[in-house]
């Protein structure tokens, strides 16, 4: 007898949560194995618990570290249920998002856990990981055409390269199509305004909300 659609949703969310990518792995099985739709689990399993870690870590109980384990679940499970959508989901046209940390900066965490919450979200993130000459950020969104690009940084001696990014893609004739987002710590809305970029987000869920709000997606 395999447990009910409902029942395994709730492991899923679960493992994501608990960190255990093994729990999310035999449940994923049992899911595909039980017939259920595919993107049900996706969404109502390993998204929601995903969701559910970023609220803890919003309510500061878990710490970005918890939340980059849940991620590991989260894409545990993904790898398992993705290949087994229906053609028409897996094919269906996604938002890009170009993220990556400036150019002089190595701190990457906070960008990886606005990265993860994005793609939670359904965004396809094309992620240029860390220390970024800032001409690949234009060069890149013009290559997948992107409708936004992520950039953060740590330190207040690499933030003059967001405002070159924007300059840039100004001259590349790609700034009206392109909607640009910053963070790190210290960035402020006051900067993003200063240079001309769209938002400034504190944290990964407030990112997920802000992009959402400029592409105009409920």
């Amino acid at each position: 007898m395999s447990a009910s659609k409902e029942e395994l949703f709730k492991r899923l969310s679960d493992g994501v949560v608990d960190m255990e990518e093994e729990d999310v792995i035999e449940a994923c099985n049992e899911y595909v194995e039980a017939g259920y739709p595919i993107f049900d689990g996706i969404m109502d399993g390993l998204v929601d618990g995903m969701n559910r870690a970023s609220q803890l870590y919003e309510d500061e109980e878990y710490f970005v570290t918890d939340v980059l384990l849940c991620s590991d679940a989260m894409y545990e499970g993904l790898s398992i249920l993705r290949p087994h959508l229906p053609s028409d989901e897996a094919e269906k046209e996604k938002i890009k998002g170009v993220i990556g940390v400036v150019e002089g900066d190595t701190h990457d965490i906070g960008k990886n856990l606005v990265k993860i919450m994005l793609e939670t979200a359904g965004f396809e993130m094309i992620d240029l990981g860390r220390d970024v000459p800032l001409q690949s950020f234009v060069d890149k969104a013009k290559e997948v055409n992107a409708s936004f690009v992520c950039m953060s940084t740590l330190m207040t001696t690499t933030m003059g390269g967001m405002n070159t990014v924007v300059d840039l893609l100004k001259e590349a004739g790609m700034r009206e199509e392109v909607k640009v987002i910053i963070g790190g710590g210290p960035i402020s809305k006051k900067f993003a305004d200063k240079i001309g970029a769209d938002g400034y987000s504190p944290n990964a869920v407030e990112a997920v909300k802000l992009i959402k709000k400029l592409l105009a997606i409920a």
